[in-house]
């Protein structure tokens, strides 16, 4: 056990929560495995700090996991939650909220003509595989390895995020007839993407990539392979789908796709969309979207779609950005961190690369530069373990695996920078031994 945790309320609520649930977490990646030692529960969270059951303070770069553009409890979010929960959880009909966060999407994502809200990231992604697989009338779909699509079965195929740090390059429970129509290629390898299409061109219903890979650490994509993407893929009569449940509303206020000037046919998006609350969503094309049912052919229903909730909470933090624009400051602070970590490695004779997008940065223990998840394997892992120990010491708490990007959020100070910065030099001397 974590010394951190010996005889503490986190402590005692893992080991029940053990018992109940596997590993004791909902999701892999919380449980510390590529970290060591194990996690703090969390009893509340406010700004950029969150506070553990055992009173212990922290300056997030989790945030939810990207979702916390505006930091914890941000009273625009918190007082829309308010007034819609007066007005009822959920009613299983239309609310008006629906129209109005779809309004503000489709104004804002370039190549998003309409849109259909889901549940997760995960159920975007689903419903937009079998979107493509319906259009194209195709079965095969080409994605990158390291890149991760939520847990659906065609997806959990050399998939990064969990998966990666817990070593399973496959599931069990997936089928091998359905994992084969899954083809792979390495990230930002175009003559990999080419050969695919020479072998399969004419049974290939889409590729779907993250544009920023968040989810083997961050992987930026390299000149020319974005719109190489795009080309071939209309050559071919495929369809380009962005994954941007990460990068969507954080990156840049439309996403990856208007910071590149790249337009696919489709795109998922969650996280910052749901201002900290359950959701996700699929669009593109009005062509494409118009073969959902009930408009069209291609089936996909969900009992808790367009909750009244989650739709309040998106449209607060969405408005909040557009009001604010803060993603060049966004951007600044997250370099100082990223170069904060590579100075220190430098200092100390060490590799590492790094980079940072709006509020979404990353660094890998590794000599750059890292282009894809094969690049991002020959990191040193041990390394980061020991670093991500010794920055949650001093009271910062990164994600815990070396295959995950970090995030930032407005609520971030200019104070809380400086702090972390100094924190992570120290964390990384530490780690260094």
């Amino acid at each position: 056990m974590s010394e951190v945790l010996v005889g503490t309320e986190s402590a005692r609520l893992y080991a029940r929560a053990k018992q109940l649930i596997p590993g004791g977490v909902n999701s892999p990646v919380r449980a510390f495995r590529a970290v060591g030692g194990e996690p703090f529960f969390v009893e509340r969270g406010a700004g950029s700090r969150l506070v553990d059951v055992d009173g212990r303070e922290y300056v997030d770069y989790v945030m939810s996991w990207g979702a916390l553009m505006l930091g914890h409890a941000h009273p625009a979010i918190t007082e829309a939650l308010a007034s819609a929960m007066a007005r009822g959880t959920s009613y299983g009909a239309p609310c008006p909220a629906e129209v109005e966060l779809a309004e503000r999407v489709v104004e804002t994502m370039p190549s998003v003509e309409m849109v259909r809200f889901v549940n997760s990231g995960t159920e975007a992604t689903m419903a937009a595989l079998r979107l493509a697989r319906g259009a194209t009338g195709r079965d095969f779909v080409v994605k990158f390895s390291g890149c991760y699509h939520g847990h659906g079965d065609s997806f959990l195929v050399q998939a990064g995020s969990g998966v990666a740090t817990l070593g399973l390059p496959n599931s069990p429970g997936v089928p091998a007839r359905l994992a084969e129509l899954t083809l792979t290629a390495p990230y930002n390898d175009m003559a990999a993407v080419e050969a695919l299409f020479q072998a399969h061109g004419e049974r290939i219903a889409c590729v779907i990539l993250e544009p920023i890979v968040g989810n083997a650490g961050l992987i930026e994509p390299a000149p020319g392979f974005l719109e190489g993407l795009r080309r071939i893929t209309r050559e071919h009569g495929a369809l380009l789908v962005f994954d941007e449940v990460m990068t969507g509303f954080r990156v840049a206020r439309g996403g990856a796709q208007e910071r590149f000037g790249i337009e696919p046919d489709l795109t998922t998006m969650g996280k910052v969309i749901g201002g900290g609350l359950p959701v996700g969503a699929y669009g593109g094309r009005r062509e494409l979207i118009e073969l959902v049912a009930p408009a069209g052919p291609i089936y996909q229903a969900g009992t808790l779609s367009g909750n009244p909730l989650a739709m309040a909470a998106g449209l607060a933090q969405l408005r909040v950005l557009d009001e604010t624009d803060p993603y060049d400051a966004l951007e600044h602070r997250s370099r100082q961190l990223v170069d904060a970590i590579l100075d220190e490695a430098r200092a100390l004779g060490l590799p590492a690369t790094g980079a940072a997008y709006g509020g979404m940065w990353g660094v890998h223990f590794v000599e750059g530069p890292v282009r894809s998840f094969e690049d991002a394997r020959k990191a040193d892992t041990a390394l980061f373990g020991r670093f991500f120990q010794a920055a949650l010491r001093r009271g910062v708490f990164l994600p815990p695996s070396a295959f995950e990007a970090c995030f930032l959020s407005t609520a971030h100070t200019d104070d809380d920078i400086a702090f972390t910065a100094e924190a992570l030099r120290a964390a990384l001397r530490e780690a260094a031994g």
